[in-house]
This record gives structure tokens, sequence and C-alpha cells, in this order.
């Protein structure tokens, strides 16, 4: 898309300044007709070759998305590298990056001109069981739980001052991350066994009140989630050291 000022108006026509409206958050103006995304653009994503990384193939062959979500579409899954060199990631990162093992939902916005049937996963040769899970809950979460698009939420994190992994994972996403630690018996990773946590106690965020966007609600329930890890960070820390990606104590880091 063009490169729009933070200052300047929105696009889409709201009113507000681009930096308080859809800056991070470029990709929903095309559902308006306001982008410029072109058929060339979608079908350079679509086009990469499948690739079947790790234990990929075998879990999206056993996910029947019909008879779980009831919509009719497949994941498709392409090279991370590949995709990224395209240059339109539109992300700052993915998780698993710095492990080598990156995955990453590839903006539906971005695919369904050239291929609505589908929903890409940009995946490593090095993706984990534990990241694999973790980005087919967010697709799940898509079609039949919050309805959010994975990473659409950044900017209005940004914007209200709280973690964005308070608003990329809602409490719909939670359930979906549980039924795909237990479906294909994966041990999740130190931030995952975290977000299981908070679902588990009724932590997390509802999809519903993300798509609101009330600012009193989102930073009242931020709030209580950074109290209740700062109340429970020795439990949790004994929880997670054993695990992935566990990166040292976070006692009294929250």
């Amino acid at each position: 898309m063009k490169k729009i000022g933070r200052n300047a108006p929105c696009p889409c026509g709201s009113g507000k300044k681009f930096k308080h409206c859809h800056l991070g958050r470029e990709d929903e103006l095309v559902l308006d007709g306001r982008g410029d995304i072109s058929m060339e653009m979608s079908s350079a994503i679509t086009a990469l070759p499948q690739v079947t990384y790790g234990r990929s193939g075998k879990m999206i062959e056993a996910l029947d998305l019909m008879d779980l979500t009831g919509c009719s579409v497949g994941i498709r899954c392409v090279d991370l590298g590949r995709y990224r060199e395209l240059g339109m990631t539109g992300r700052p990162g993915t998780q698993g990056a710095k492990t080598g093992g990156g995955a990453v939902v590839i903006n539906v916005l971005k695919t369904r001109k050239s291929d609505p049937d589908n929903i890409y996963l940009a995946i490593s040769p090095r993706v984990s069981d534990s990241i694999l899970v973790h980005q087919l809950a967010h697709v799940l979460d898509y079609l039949k739980g919050s309805g959010l698009i994975p990473g659409i939420t950044r900017a209005l994190s940004f914007d209200l001052g709280i973690p964005p992994e308070h608003l990329e994972h809602p409490h719909e996403f939670g359930t979906w991350l549980s039924f795909l630690h237990d479906r294909f018996h994966v041990r999740p990773d130190a931030d995952d066994a975290i977000i299981a946590y908070l679902h588990q106690h009724g932590m997390l965020i509802m999809g519903k009140d993300i798509r609101m966007q009330d600012r009193i609600i989102l930073k009242s329930k931020s709030e209580q989630i950074l109290d209740f890890l700062g109340k429970r960070s020795e439990e949790i820390d004994v929880m997670i050291r054993e695990l992935p990606g566990y990166i040292g104590s976070r006692v009294g880091r929250d």
C-alpha cells in the first residue's frame, strides 16, 4: 500500500488520525476496497510451493475443519523464508524466529483474492510441534472463535499501552490451544503454558470485548491479567522452568 503518514487522516474515513485507527492494521483497509493488494501480489503468495515441514502435514490432515468450525476451507503451508523474500510479511517478527523454527498465519486479506478456499501458514523447516499448534489455534479461533485475524490487534494494543499478547490470545484462542495440545499430544512451550494457565483460570479476554475496542474494559482486563500473573509468579515459574522457551525466572517481573 502507499505509505500513509502517522498523523494523516485514516483512509478508512473514520475521521481519526491514521496512528489512532488503522496503523498496524493496514490490511483491514482492503475489506472496504481502499487498499491496493493486487491480484499479482496475492498470487505471489499463493503460488509459493506447498511444504510439509515437521508434523504440519499430519496435523492439518487430521483436522476436519468443516466438522470443527463449519467452514469449508483448507490450510496450506509455504516456506517462511520464501514468504519473507516477497516483502509482504507486514509484522516485525514471527513466533519461534529466534530459534529458527518460526511460523506465522498469513493475513487472509492478502491471499483470498487469488485463493479464497485456503488459509496460509508460513513455516520454517525447523518448526516445532508447539509452534505449529499455536498457529493452528489462531486459524481455528479465526474460523470459529473470536473471529479476529491473527496479528490484527497490534495497533490497538500499542494505542492502549497494554501487552500485545493480551489481545492476540483471547479466551476462544485459549480453548482451541488446549484442544490442539490434547489432540496431538504436544507439550506446550513456556509461553503457551502461561496462556493455558490464564485460560484455565478464566483470565483471558473474550473476543467480543476485543472487537468492541472499549478502552476502559480492555485496559481493566489487561491490568487484571498482570496482577494475576504477579501474584502467581512463583507458581508459574515452577510450572514452566523445564519447558522449551523458558528464558529465566519471571518472578517479580510482572
